[in-house]
């Protein structure tokens, strides 16, 4: 990050969160929200804290050093009357609560928006659930990919001869904390203008549902049902991944002029007007024909040429990275996308920077995620709601925090 962008307070600086979530959604939610410079108190059960703390893949377990960064973490069991009205004490000094237990869950430790509400009407409630809360399905247990099976995602995935596939990350989820967090801000804005808090109800299969595009209204005009269709999107074409002599290529030149681009491109000028190619719905019908000869060609040149000849042309396409390609990468580096935190586990450890980019008001990871459940205690106990030394000890003593 640059020295100019470290010293501006984020656009959120001025707005405390409490979360009360775990695993995915609400702290995701939670993570956006601190990224814009929000200061963000995450309440974790005393003892393990929130089990994303021992979530990811490899040899070291470092999805929490990302979804917690910029969180200072407070202790405190919610399932005893206590706890409750110390967390009751935090949330009267905060402008938000994000939250992503089951509905009901809330109500239950006296923590619900009826009593917060009444409490503090300015306050805005995040809820995060796997159906949302309100219906006939709001008291089962949901998580993300459940929310992806019913909002449509999963059967929309894969090969057409398999299963339905997934994504290799919680895609739901993340989607429903960024809808959660899109609640935040707009909330956030009507508050500014009437003083009014209230309570943003996000369902992970509703947060699917939001990026479906047509496969709702498709059904509903034509009786058309959208299916599995591996790496295409059918009567898109050419959009492909094609595969070079030395790896494999991502060309997207579904648009008329881009085709007859790509045909001069491939030394087949010839091809941009055959009637078989020529427009955007031949090209549909003729999909697979088109990817086969689009292949025979990248198949004779690297991913070097492939993408030279592309550049050259102004034909949107690119390289499919993993890891290692991100970090190499000079656009990458440029932007600064992937920024480097210094954490207490890991040492320097590289993630992804905050985003979206605000050019007045950036994000930035101001602080990186808390090592151990209620690590903060004394700083967040004792600024917040004055407690000394000695009723911290008490409040441990008891199983409280």
């Amino acid at each position: 990050m640059t020295v100019a962008s470290a010293v501006r307070p984020g656009a959120l600086s001025d707005i405390r969160v409490i979360e009360l979530g775990q695993l995915i959604a609400g702290p995701f939610c939670g993570q956006l929200l601190g990224d814009m410079g929000a200061d963000i108190i995450k309440v974790e059960p005393p003892g393990a804290g929130d089990p994303m703390r021992d979530w990811g893949q490899g040899a070291e377990k470092v999805n929490w050093e990302v979804i917690a960064r910029n969180k200072r973490s407070v202790s405190a069991n919610l399932r005893v009357p206590e706890g409750q009205a110390l967390v009751r004490r935090l949330i009267a000094t905060a402008d938000v609560v994000v939250e992503n237990f089951k509905p009901g869950t809330l109500e239950k430790w006296g923590l619900g928006p009826d009593r917060l509400l009444a409490e503090q009407p300015g306050l805005i409630i995040a809820r995060m659930s796997g159906y949302g809360q309100t219906g006939p399905y709001a008291d089962r247990a949901g998580f993300g990919g459940i929310g992806e099976a019913m909002g449509g995602w999963r059967y929309i995935v894969g090969e057409p001869d398999r299963a339905p596939s997934r994504m290799g990350v919680s895609i739901g989820d993340s989607l429903t904390a960024t809808y959660g967090c899109l609640g935040v801000l707009a909330a956030l804005h009507v508050r500014e203008r009437t003083g009014q808090g209230q309570v943003i109800d996000a369902a992970l299969y509703e947060s699917v549902l939001q990026v479906m595009e047509g496969l709702v209204p498709e059904y509903d005009r034509s009786g058309f049902i959208r299916e599995r269709s591996g790496s295409i999107l059918p009567g898109v074409a050419p959009s492909n991944v094609y595969r070079c002599k030395d790896g494999e290529f991502m060309i997207g030149a579904n648009k008329d002029s881009l085709w007859k681009r790509l045909a001069v491109a491939m030394g087949r000028a010839e091809l941009g007007d055959d009637p078989r190619y020529a427009t955007h719905l031949a090209r549909g019908e003729n999909q697979a024909e088109l990817d086969r000869l689009i292949e025979a060609w990248t198949g004779t040149l690297s991913v070097d040429e492939v993408e030279a000849l592309m550049v050259e042309h102004s034909i949107p396409a690119g390289r499919v990275y993993r890891a290692p390609d991100m970090l190499a990468d000079p656009h990458f580096q440029a932007r600064e996308a992937i920024v480097t935190v210094e954490t207490e586990r890991y040492g320097p450890l590289r993630m992804q920077s905050t985003f979206p980019r605000l050019s007045a008001t950036p994000g930035r990871v101001r602080r990186p995620a808390p090592a151990r459940p209620g690590q903060h205690n004394a700083e967040v106990y004792g600024e917040l709601l004055g407690l000394d030394a000695g009723e911290l000890e008490r409040l441990a003593a008891a199983g409280t925090i």
